[in-house]
């Protein structure tokens, strides 16, 4: 096991559609054991595989004492929404208030290739409809309103991480009162 460091906002892997796991192998598992690793290094609520640089269908996730990962998830949302504050690990200290579903059903796979079914409400339905926009190169101010989006555009190049590229030496909390960093 081992941390790993987390791609920031720009990185262009985080805009690419990540590729399905084919292979159920020691690999995956290292991957797996990688993100959680990371994932709870950070610290935050959940991390996917592109986030390190790795472009496959895999996140992990930590909400409520519930420590898991899904691999080529598929989700069924419920029509009731939610607002609240999110932040996500590839833009430190950042955080805005998104719509997310209320609930999820997620289904999917653990990193042996068994079938898992993950059913979650508020910070756990937020936090794996986050982690699978990353599988699909959505980053969590997509879903921003115009001129909650402008805003967040303005603090990202106002963020000491985006002046050159790098995320800062201190390890940053970006998930300090009211938000969540995924």
């Amino acid at each position: 096991m081992a941390i790993q460091p987390i791609r920031i906002f720009g990185d262009p892997v985080l805009r690419m559609k990540a590729q399905p796991v084919t292979d159920f192998d020691k690999e995956l598992r290292t991957l797996v054991k990688d993100l959680t690793e990371t994932m709870q290094d950070a610290p935050g609520a959940g991390l996917a595989a592109p986030q390190i640089g790795v472009s496959l269908r895999v996140f992990t996730y930590h909400v409520d004492g519930e420590l898991g990962h899904l691999v080529n998830p598929s989700l069924d949302l419920t029509d009731e929404t939610q607002d609240g504050g999110e932040g996500c690990l590839s833009l430190p200290g950042l955080t805005f208030d998104t719509r997310r579903a209320y609930g999820v059903v997620a289904k999917g796979f653990n990193m042996y290739g068994d079938p898992v079914t993950i059913e979650g409400t508020q910070l756990l339905a937020r936090c794996i409809q986050h982690e699978t926009d990353h599988l699909d190169g959505i980053i969590f101010i997509d879903r921003l309103d115009r001129e909650q989006r402008k805003a967040a555009m303005k603090a990202i190049r106002e963020a000491e991480w985006s002046q050159d590229g790098t995320a800062p030496q201190v390890k940053v909390s970006p998930h300090a009162t009211f938000g969540r960093a995924f």
